[in-house]
């Protein structure tokens, strides 16, 4: 698993018990699961359509620093399923699982369309493709 982002918990993603609102964490997560996806797939025009169950394990408090990590579990012929998990960096201690997140590609016209991708691709790879070009 690779973490991407990292979010400082502050006073206004709190809920009435002063730890991080869920709604708050499943939003970031719908965001870096958007951003991975459109950088994976070279498109801007991605959309979740599915999200399976979501298993609250622990929590983070204001000024816990929290990671959220995306992976690539399959190349559809459209879309994109990753799976995530977030951890809090101060406890050390996994926050949330997803383990299917499916993103969908879409063209001008908001109608799937197939992207061609069969793998992951870095962002090392593909500054040196652009070198040799």
């Amino acid at each position: 698993m690779r973490f991407h982002t990292r979010k400082w918990v502050k006073p206004e993603d709190l809920n009435p018990n002063k730890t991080l609102f869920g709604g708050k964490l499943l939003a970031w997560i719908d965001e870096e699961a958007a951003l991975y996806s459109i950088i994976q797939l070279d498109n801007k025009h991605v959309v979740t359509k599915f999200m399976s169950e979501i298993n609250f394990m622990a929590s983070a408090r204001e000024g816990d620093v929290i990671e959220i990590g995306m992976d690539v579990v399959k190349f559809g012929r459209t879309s994109l399923i990753l799976r995530c998990e977030v951890r809090n960096k101060m406890t050390h201690e996994t926050i949330i699982t997803v383990d299917k997140i499916t993103m969908v590609n879409l063209d001008e016209e908001g109608k799937p369309k197939p992207h061609n991708k069969t793998q992951i691709e870095y962002v090392e790879d593909r500054l040196k493709m652009n070198k040799k070009a």
